[in-house]
């Protein structure tokens, strides 16, 4: 091997650890960007940078760092000259994909992944990471060439054995991917990462089966496995404390509270016509962005991390005791105001190659909506929407979710705590719809797939718009786009109403439940018969 010459990546790393202050100033940047404190951590990555300017971990993470101050065109700069100086690194160029695509560069990604699968043909994360954005993209022959070719060189990898059976089911193939999921927990399985999603995935493949008893079972299992690997009574306890912050404000809010919100937003300029579409977490959220995204005067944005990044962040950072309270909202000043909304919108047009031409704007969270009053703070005129499912539908889909373990989804790992963040979010919901003074609709799910047009015309024409027929065949418009919510793999089908009352399969499991549910399906018109 020749030996590395000025500017060769590996002389440039070791120059850089044999330089005390400069670690110092990189651990000091990490810890910046771990804290949210995106501004002063840019700083030092630029001049590290000019020091050790062929490091590809450096522009990675000033890329990080820049996307967290806004300036999205250097973010894109600093991934892209991350991903030259990391040609040979499979993992980092693993990583540089994710940061594109939490930039929704999507291109940029593709690349990425594509790169780090053909710079270590041996490896199998690099081989795993391109197969799972392919699925990710609905292309599954691409996805499916992929995992099997890991497999060729690593046949016995568990990862690569899980993903086959990930993408038989995906394939419809549930009776294939059964065999192939016992046949891989029977065996010498020892990531328990593995081990708990191939136990989910059994619980999925065996709903879709008809085998509702033995689903339930298994997706216990799964949950059961999780609790005993994490820290999920920390996880809950910030939940908890997170849930009384908001109830104690939420429920100090008065009717005149909201109404002079919006009697002083009047006279401000409006940068952008907006909308709010949200709903607990497997309401339809997805589904009715889809029909209105279809619409050609609505941009709708797919779950943006904008609100929670550039809002929430700042008026309650995470590492901050509490939450804010009604005086704290009343009490933000008019600047500080401009700058919160100046910033959101920056962070959701980051993908928008150019302005959006007088286009009604669509945000659609589900996780926002239990935040609704810090939204109407800031943004008090705006159009909300909240969509509707059966509780019970909406518990047993959540359920069945295998989400990356957060505060708020550490509730999915059993169905009490399932119950519990549905009436968390829906509390808030209406209590805000009791006090009034802004525009808001609701829409059921389970009329939007009996009736797509009347459910869909009914909503658009609450935006101000008129129905447009290209709304009936959202699904044709959902193909050509990605889609970042979690029912990416549904919304490009024809609706369909198989899910409606799914609960009755599992009616035994939710029986210590329904009292508790019941309010709310008095509250929302759902029977309450079992």
């Amino acid at each position: 091997m020749a030996e590395n010459t000025p500017g060769d990546p590996v002389d440039d790393l070791a120059k850089l650890q044999r330089a005390p202050r400069a670690v110092a100033a990189w651990q000091s940047a990490q810890q910046h960007l771990l804290q949210g404190r995106h501004a002063p951590a840019l700083t030092t990555y630029r001049n590290l940078v000019k020091q050790f300017p062929t490091v590809p971990q450096l522009w990675a993470e000033l890329g990080i760092a820049a996307a967290g101050d806004l300036d999205f065109a250097l973010a894109g700069q600093a991934c892209a000259r991350a991903a030259e100086l990391a040609a040979n690194d499979s993992a980092l160029l693993v990583s540089i994909g994710q940061q594109y695509h939490r930039l929704r560069r999507l291109k940029e990604a593709n690349e990425c992944f594509r790169r780090a699968a053909a710079a270590d043909p041996s490896s199998a994360h690099g081989s795993l990471s391109l197969a799972a954005w392919l699925e990710r993209d609905r292309r599954l022959d691409e996805a499916w060439a992929c995992a099997e070719a890991c497999l060729a060189r690593h046949p016995h990898d568990s990862r690569a054995l899980y993903f086959r059976a990930f993408l038989l089911h995906r394939q419809g193939l549930n009776g294939e991917a059964e065999t192939a999921l016992r046949d891989l927990l029977a065996s010498d399985l020892r990531d328990p990462d593995v081990k708990c999603s191939a136990c989910h995935l059994l619980g999925v493949v065996l709903d879709a089966l008809g085998r509702y008893p033995e689903a339930m079972r298994w997706l216990v299992e799964a949950k059961t496995l999780v609790r005993q690997r994490a820290d999920t009574a920390s996880l809950q306890q910030t939940y908890d404390k997170m849930d009384r912050a908001r109830r104690e404000l939420v429920a100090a809010l008065k009717p005149e509270t909201i109404r002079r919100w919006r009697e002083k937003a009047d006279a401000e300029p409006r940068p952008h016509s907006l909308a709010f579409l949200g709903g607990p977490p497997r309401s339809g959220t997805t589904l009715v962005e889809q029909i209105l995204g279809a619409h050609p005067e609505i941009l709708v944005f797919d779950e943006p991390e904008s609100f929670a990044q550039e809002v929430l962040n700042t008026l309650a950072p995470p590492q901050a005791a509490k939450g804010p309270t009604v005086n704290s909202l009343n009490a933000l000043a008019p600047s500080a105001r401009a700058n919160l909304i100046q910033r959101y919108f920056k962070s959701l047009l980051r993908e928008m190659p150019d302005e959006p031409d007088g286009k009604l704007l669509l945000d659609k969270n589900p996780s926002l909506t239990a935040s609704l009053h810090v939204w109407l703070r800031l943004f008090p005129h705006s159009k909300i929407i909240v969509t509707l499912r059966d509780p019970r539908d909406i518990l047993i889909s959540c359920f069945f979710q295998n989400l990356a373990l957060t505060a708020p989804n550490a509730n999915f790992l059993s169905l009490e705590g399932t119950a519990r963040f549905y009436a968390d979010c829906m509390d808030t919901w209406l209590r805000l719809k009791d006090l009034g003074g802004f525009d808001w609709i609701e829409t059921r799910y389970e009329d939007v797939v009996r009736n797509l047009e009347a459910a869909g015309r009914r909503v658009t024409e609450f935006l101000g718009l008129s129905w447009h027929e290209q709304q009936a065949a959202y699904y044709e418009t959902a193909r050509q786009k990605f889609v970042f919510a979690p029912t990416y793999h549904d919304v490009t089908k024809p609706v369909y109403d198989r899910a409606v009352r799914r609960w009755e399969h599992y009616a035994e499991a939710l029986a210590p439940l329904q009292a508790g549910l019941a309010p709310y399906c008095r509250a929302f018109g759902y029977s309450e018969e079992v």
